[in-house]
């Protein structure tokens, strides 16, 4: 009969396995700093996003929240007035880029 605490160990053990693959599925993703564009009042931030085949969806995501965020910091809302994406194929990294304006609050 398996003493209580080595079976805890073999859970512990599977649990961290099954956390590992899981990430491991999901893949990373990482935003860029927003920085200025050459036209007054626009901005842009990219980001990128690996790991299956819904990846460019966690990229456009990233990119719209960290422009969302950037103007929220600022009392007001963004307006994407472009985005660019790459990537399409399995396990190869997808990127998006938007450009955006932050406007007044109404």
């Amino acid at each position: 009969m398996p003493q209580s605490g080595s079976l805890l160990s073999n859970r512990g053990r599977a649990l961290i396995a099954a956390v590992v693959a899981c990430a491991s599925l999901v893949g990373c993703a990482s935003t860029t700093d927003v920085v200025t564009t050459d036209k007054p009042g626009t901005y842009t931030v990219a980001a990128s996003a690996t790991g299956g085949k819904m990846a460019w969806a966690r990229a456009h995501e990233h990119a719209i929240g960290e422009a969302r965020d950037y103007c929220e910091r600022r009392g007001m809302q963004s307006s994407v007035t472009t985005e660019t994406v790459s990537g399409v194929a399995m396990m190869t990294a997808h990127a998006s880029s938007v450009n955006f304006e932050c406007h007044p609050k109404f």
